[in-house]
């Protein structure tokens, strides 16, 4: 039996900001009626949904420039971890990885072309906030890219971790069969990279969740060894008023000067469903050129009294050992 409909976040006029760039309203915000919207179906008509998907995203421009973007992050990345030993440690430390599992399996429904550099990099990947891509077109190309982007850089499906609050059961279904591995409780964005390089992939989230994550991984080490592929931190910045950002958002205002940020490229086609994204990266030079202070900082973010928190909390604040042990 199909889950009920749920109705899909749609991309709303922005809030006063800095600059012209468009920008949506984050989709763990508020659930609205979208008219590019759906009748959710069955799992057969979603996963052909997905495979068209897949092929209107092959043959576009948007993907193979798409693809060079983050090609061009993941390169420098992976020049940074092959740095000699020595010379990481004396910035940051000596790194200390947990043994990843050895699988070279191919992704089941895996799609055959160029792979991106990964070197002998085995990431993870942690996608939060893709939508319900069963009803709505923007939800949908995002997983498409996912899926895509898992198999050019050869991380098996069962290495990537999803969540979205709204998720229907035929979602959640779908998912299983597609072969990633669906959380179970809401994080809230708060999932260490626990030593392992780690891609996260979050478009269209809001702040707050960002802010999480850099919480969760707050140090030289660990930040190191993150991609993120989500809302554009130049784009934030300019967005939200200095003592909004650096009161609510604490850490997004911290890690401005560690990082790298690479623009996706604009697209007519994929305007709504790639818009105002990036790739971004933290060099080991720029995080150990940030001040002993901002290390020294470690308190967990607190929203009471936040307007406008553009994400679904969960009431346990904190995911389950099992999930937890799942990177």
């Amino acid at each position: 039996m199909a889950a009920p409909a749920l109705e899909s976040w749609q991309a709303v006029a922005p809030r006063r900001r800095r600059s012209g760039a468009r920008h949506p309203r984050p989709r763990e915000a508020l659930a609205t009626r979208n008219p590019r919207a759906e009748p959710e179906v069955d799992g057969g008509v979603v996963l052909r949904r997905i495979r068209e998907a897949e092929a209107d995203l092959l043959i576009s421009d948007f993907w193979s420039l798409a693809l060079e973007t983050i090609n061009k992050c993941l390169k420098k990345h992976l020049e940074q971890r092959n740095t000699p030993v020595g010379t990481l440690s004396e910035a940051i430390g000596d790194l200390h990885l947990d043994p990843s599992p050895d699988e070279s399996d191919a992704a089941p429904g895996s799609i055959p072309g160029e792979t991106l550099v990964t070197g002998t990099c085995d990431w993870k990947c942690v996608c939060y906030g893709i939508g319900n891509f069963a009803t709505c077109v923007i939800a949908r190309n995002q997983l498409t890219f996912l899926l895509l982007f898992l198999e050019k850089c050869q991380i098996p499906r069962s290495h990537c971790w999803v969540y979205d609050p709204l998720f229907s059961q035929l979602e959640i279904a779908v998912l299983n069969t597609l072969g990633v591995t669906v959380l179970r409780e809401n994080e809230e964005g708060k999932r260490s990279v626990c030593g392992e390089p780690t891609i996260f992939y979050m478009l269209h989230c809001g702040t707050a969740l960002y802010n999480n994550l850099l919480w969760s991984n707050w140090s030289a080490d660990a930040l190191s060894k993150m991609v993120i592929i989500g809302n554009s931190f130049k784009g934030l910045e300019e967005r939200l008023l200095t003592r909004i950002l650096q009161k609510n958002y604490a850490y997004v205002a911290k890690i401005l000067k560690g990082l790298e940020e690479h623009a996706f490229p604009q697209s007519p086609q994929y305007t709504d469903t790639f818009n105002d994204t990036a790739v971004h990266w933290f060099p080991v030079r720029k995080l150990c050129q940030l001040s002993p202070d901002t290390w020294a900082f470690r308190e967990e973010p607190d929203y009471r009294g936040c307007e406008d928190l553009e994400i679904i909390q969960n009431e346990t604040q904190a995911p389950s050992a099992t999930d937890s042990n799942l990177l």
